[in-house]
């Protein structure tokens, strides 16, 4: 009988929905769709297949406060604050030595904290089959997202031959990850109905990881190696984390593990899926007027189509005679920004980061 484990990563810098989002507030701690923040959205989705004991969220120092209000139902203990960021192969170690101490034969999925997902229930089936597949076979589970358009800011997972069928689902090798392709390429992918988005969804065994973590990244082995012996004589660990976590090697879990290994299989996923990676995606999730508007909080658009705006508080914000714009007005930083800019507003922030009063606005 599997006893699966929830690890969901909240950590990211609050770049994307800037001036709403800040470092301090990331998306996965906003309502960006929904009323609930995308954090408290992902735990309750799988509550329903693991025990809260079983959730654990890694976040950042500086998240720490509001993530720790978000997850006040989960046992304190179960949100690990890294020191500082280093990327997710650092978090999914991290993750497996805290799995293992409570469980070595322990499998535990890898989920982002900022996904919207609306059909909770083919999701839990989805998670469901990747356990059972995890806990039959050395393997790595890819749970692999049916492209709808030949995005460029995806990922992607190629499977291969059909590997075994779990729970009336059926699994695929993996023949190669890709990174984020250019327009002609992922129009290939998409078409050779071969190629799915990796949405950073991974379920696996203590033992598959860590195995790999010893003969792919030798290095982040041994940085880790502390912060196991330190969970073993049942000390706290957030002092070795301290001492070790600066000096473990920046890379992903993508580059570090799945790229080398021959163990990855993907499930095609059932469920659907945004990443709500800008303020464009977030608007395809609320109803526009009949300009195609959308707007929350105080607001109005006269004479305009096509318009996104946000208002925080009481401060009305109007347009008048535009379409197509981003406008987000919060008490501290106003944005107006043409939809197809979205994307830029990361290279805005270099220079915000500039001013005297940056931490105003940051």
């Amino acid at each position: 009988m599997v006893n699966p484990y929830i690890v969901i990563i909240a950590g990211g810098k609050g770049e994307r929905f800037w001036p709403q989002s800040r470092a301090e507030r990331p998306k996965h701690l906003l309502p960006m769709v929904g009323n609930e923040p995308l954090l408290t959205q992902t735990i309750n989705r799988v509550m329903p297949i693991v025990p809260k004991e079983n959730i654990i969220v890694i976040t950042s120092a500086v998240q720490e406060k509001d993530v720790r209000a978000v997850c006040k139902d989960l046992p304190k203990e179960n949100v690990i604050v890294e020191p500082v960021g280093r990327d997710t192969a650092a978090a999914v170690g991290l993750a497996a030595a805290i799995v293992g101490a409570k469980d070595p034969n322990g499998v535990f999925a890898i989920l982002p904290a900022d996904h919207v997902i609306h059909n909770g229930k083919k999701y839990q089936a989805d998670l469901k089959a990747a356990f059972a597949a995890a806990a039959k076979a050395p393997v790595m589970v890819a749970i692999g997202i049916t492209p709808t358009e030949p995005a460029t800011g995806f990922g992607y997972v190629q499977r291969g031959s059909e590997w075994k069928k779990i729970n009336r689902r059926t699994l695929y090798t993996v023949k190669r990850f890709v990174e984020k392709p250019d327009l002609k390429t992922a129009k290939k992918y998409v078409k050779s109905g071969t190629y799915f988005w990796n949405a950073g969804m991974f379920v696996w065994s203590v033992g598959v990881v860590e195995a790999a973590i010893t003969e792919f990244a030798p290095k982040l082995d041994a940085g880790l190696k502390p912060i196991r012996e330190a969970l073993a004589k049942g000390r706290r660990i957030a002092p070795v984390l301290k001492e070790v976590y600066p000096e473990l090697d920046k890379i992903s879990v993508d580059y570090a593990l799945l790229e080398k290994s021959t163990n990855v299989v993907v499930l095609p996923s059932t469920f659907d899926w945004d990443d709500v990676g800008t303020w464009p995606a977030v608007a395809r999730h609320y109803k526009p007027d009949a300009s195609g508007n959308v707007m929350r909080g105080e607001t109005m658009v006269e004479q305009g189509a096509g318009n996104i705006v946000f208002s925080e508080g009481t401060h009305l914000v109007a347009v008048v005679g535009a379409d197509n714009l981003i406008v987000v007005h919060t008490p501290e930083a106003t944005l107006v920004c043409p939809k197809d800019k979205a994307q830029e507003i990361k290279a805005l922030l270099k220079r915000v980061n500039a001013l005297p009063a940056a931490k105003l606005y940051l």
